[in-house]
């Protein structure tokens, strides 16, 4: 039996907090750096953690965007999850579109954060950031106009 079979996953909340239009439509999305001193440091990824014992995903991704961002986040929409097999980690993370927020950003662990949208101008992102930008082509790419050029 190889080491991989044998890790449990550890369950993740990543927060996809996205700004609306006054359309409503989804438009920039945020994205932070991982502060230096942990793994993939300098990488860009969706802000979030690990869950804690008899946390749900809700309360993990309100705990953590607490923490790192400063904010207070309202309703939370489970939108998809993912296995990612790193080399440190085996993780499951469960993406959460997040619509609502209050307070002002802080970047309370000296990391960066930038608003983004497709193509991503911040690089290198994290390996478990990539299906989601993918996500969010295919989702814009059904939603949007239907003409090119």
């Amino acid at each position: 039996m190889s080491e991989a079979t044998e890790r449990t996953p550890v369950d993740v909340a990543v927060g996809v907090l996205i700004e609306r239009d006054a359309a409503g439509n989804e438009g920039r999305f945020l994205l932070t750096s991982r502060p230096e001193g942990k793994v993939y440091a300098g990488y860009w990824e969706f802000p979030g953690g690990k869950l804690e014992a008899g946390e749900s995903v809700h309360q993990a991704l309100a705990r953590e965007l607490h923490e790192e961002l400063g904010i207070t986040i309202g309703e939370s929409h489970a939108w998809r999850k993912l296995v990612m097999d790193y080399p440190h980690a085996r993780v499951r993370l469960h993406f959460c579109k997040v619509f609502d927020w209050q307070g002002e950003f802080q970047m309370r662990e000296q990391q960066t954060m930038a608003w983004e949208q497709l193509p991503v101008q911040s690089q290198p992102v994290l390996p478990g950031t990539i299906p989601v930008l993918e996500w969010f082509a295919q989702e814009r790419h059904h939603a949007g106009p239907t003409h090119h050029g």
